[in-house]
């Protein structure tokens, strides 16, 4: 059974951080491209970063240079550090296999004042 368990999401204030993480079982993790998307009241689902089977890393627009992505193989997770955190951060975070069609359930992030 495939799962996609996302955490540590939770209210912040502007310029804050805050660290995801997302626990994968079920396929094969280490051969898997994952990825981290959100869902903003706004918009539709927004790309957030990828890390590929090598560690190649890529992110969206609005997040370069503010949020890293990462890998544990060892312990089938990949995590999202995200820090200056703006109130347009704010959404449902998924992490996903989307080669594979797996996404999580998603772990929510607000940034308000």
């Amino acid at each position: 059974q495939v799962q996609l368990v996302e955490s540590g999401g939770g209210l912040v204030h502007p310029g804050g951080s805050l660290r995801l993480a997302c626990v994968a079982s079920g396929f094969a993790f280490n051969d898997s491209v994952m990825s981290w998307y959100r869902q903003t009241p706004e918009q539709e689902r927004e790309f957030v970063a990828f890390i590929g089977v090598g560690s190649f890393r890529e992110y969206g627009e609005a997040v370069r240079g503010r949020f890293a992505i990462s890998r544990d193989n060892a312990k089938n997770t990949i995590y999202l550090q995200m820090n200056n955190l703006k109130p347009e951060d704010t959404g449902v975070y998924y992490c996903a296999s989307v080669r594979k069609g797996y996404w999580g359930q998603g772990t929510r992030v607000t940034v308000s004042s």
